[in-house]
């Protein structure tokens, strides 16, 4: 995203970077290896991500992403991430959001499905 405000998303394990402005971690579990010095998050935003069982099932389940998504959408849609979904909204109203993750292959893992939550 060219512009100094929103959205983004990039790797815990890529180098932080002036541009990212605020760093949400995006991931349930704390990632491995990575240190809270080298991973320069700023919040940890459990409540955004897939549940447990949720993501355990789709661990088991990688080809079926759109079932995944699916049922991701449904959690996201209850009222407890309501409150995570509007701070991150007006953050990145004044300044660049950074979404962050662990996982290797962001554009098939909950972060698009969230990054469509929180720009609807």
């Amino acid at each position: 995203m060219p512009s100094e405000t929103g959205f983004r998303v990039r790797r815990v394990y890529d180098p932080p970077e002036p541009a990212d402005g605020v760093r949400v971690l995006v991931d349930r579990l704390w990632p491995r290896g990575v240190s809270k010095e080298r991973a320069a998050v700023d919040e940890w935003c459990k409540e955004l991500t897939p549940s447990n069982e949720l993501r355990t099932w789709y661990h088991s389940h990688p080809d079926r992403y759109d079932d995944f998504a699916e049922r991701y959408r449904a959690e996201l849609a209850g009222s407890e991430a309501d409150p995570a979904v509007r701070r991150l909204r007006e953050l990145a109203r004044g300044s660049r959001v950074t979404l962050v993750t662990a996982v290797k292959d962001p554009d098939h893992s909950h972060v698009p499905v969230l990054l469509g939550r929180l720009t609807e």
